[in-house]
């Protein structure tokens, strides 16, 4: 079937109106009629060629909710009419370890992004900035009638690349957990940290946002541009999620962590991230990387974030307004994700 989307043709070229095709709908697959699509700094990433070569033209969008239209005669676990979610997968080799283990985000055998991926039948994935999409039915997640439909898109992508490393490393009671940036990322890990019962503290280049990260939860909030900063925070932090897709000087951070302290990336920058190892001598410190989440954390964020009444911050656009949402979140100049309303893409 061939539906409405929005696509760029080049790394410099603007998302523009166009058809993509979707494939029937398999007997274990679902249609889903797509009701909003979030805007991820890894979509811009992506369509601009800066994590890697890009299989052109490409639809992206790894932040999707929408209704169920049509189920495969094997689907036994959604029905038409239900409210579900896509995130950044849609497809893992299901055998090796790590997918048994219900970490399909770290398929051994590499699984299969929601764009820009070579799906089962060999074509190249396409992603939410559509009206529709096809997706195997272990892909997909249920979304609580409790979170506002047009802000549950975020929560398949911000939402779970939060959620994951904060429940991995155990945030909770008695936790000092410093979140770095408080963008679209940034913004959902203070939400969730704090609901999980953290003592959360914000690191932001400046004060600006002081007054949104406090309203969200956060304890305490602090300018890294100010050089007294970091030897305020010397020893204090059990965990750092660093949700910036820019470089940082790592030493400093480093040295905020307590010992056996961690900081863990989520964002991830084009540059590599120079790291001195004595830096991690000193306290035990670790330093870690973490993806999004399995299928089944996935869901249980979701249902989390419905219990504690926890969504994103949004701003709704329309299709035609997505070059100029780029560009602004480019700028840092977005309250605190984009999301298109998919009606828009007709």
């Amino acid at each position: 079937m061939h539906v409405n989307a929005y696509a760029a043709k080049s790394a410099t070229s603007p998302l523009e109106p166009t058809t993509i095709e979707r494939r029937a709908v398999g007997p274990a697959d679902v249609l889903i009629d797509i009701a909003y699509a979030g805007i991820c700094h890894s979509d811009i990433h992506t369509i601009r060629g800066e994590w890697g070569d890009v299989p052109y033209p490409l639809t992206v969008g790894h932040e999707i909710v929408g209704t169920v239209a049509e189920v495969g005669s094997d689907v036994t676990k959604y029905a038409v009419g239900d409210r579900v979610g896509v995130g950044c997968m849609v497809n893992s080799c299901r055998e090796c370890a790590n997918c048994l283990a219900g970490e399909e985000q770290y398929c051994l055998n590499g699984n299969v992004g929601t764009y820009a991926g070579i799906d089962r039948d060999g074509t190249v994935t396409q992603g939410g900035y559509s009206e529709k999409i096809v997706v195997d039915q272990d892909f997909v997640l249920r979304v609580p009638e409790s979170i506002p439909y047009e802000k549950a898109a975020p929560l398949l992508c911000a939402g779970i690349t939060t959620y994951s490393p904060l429940n991995h490393w155990n945030a909770g009671p008695g936790k000092k957990v410093a979140i770095v940036g408080l963008g679209g990322l940034g913004h959902m890990a203070v939400k969730i940290a704090h609901a999980m019962g953290a003592e959360v503290t914000v690191l932001s280049q400046t004060l600006s946002k002081k007054d949104d990260g406090l309203a969200m939860g956060a304890d305490h909030y602090y300018a890294t541009s100010d050089p007294e900063t970091f030897d305020k925070l010397k020893n204090t932090f059990d965990l750092i999620v660093n949700t910036v897709s820019a470089p940082l000087d790592l030493k400093q951070y480093l040295g905020t962590l307590t010992l056996d302290g961690t900081m863990v990336n989520v964002g991830a920058p084009p540059e590599p991230l120079p790291i001195q190892v004595f830096t991690l001598f000193n306290n035990r410190r670790s330093f870690a990387g973490s993806s999004i989440g399995g299928i089944r954390e996935t869901q249980e964020m979701l249902d989390f974030c419905a219990e504690h009444g926890i969504a994103p911050e949004i701003e709704l656009i329309s299709a035609e307004q997505i070059n100029e949402a780029y560009e602004r979140v480019l700028k840092s100049d977005v309250r605190f994700r984009f999301v298109i309303d998919a009606a828009t893409f007709a």
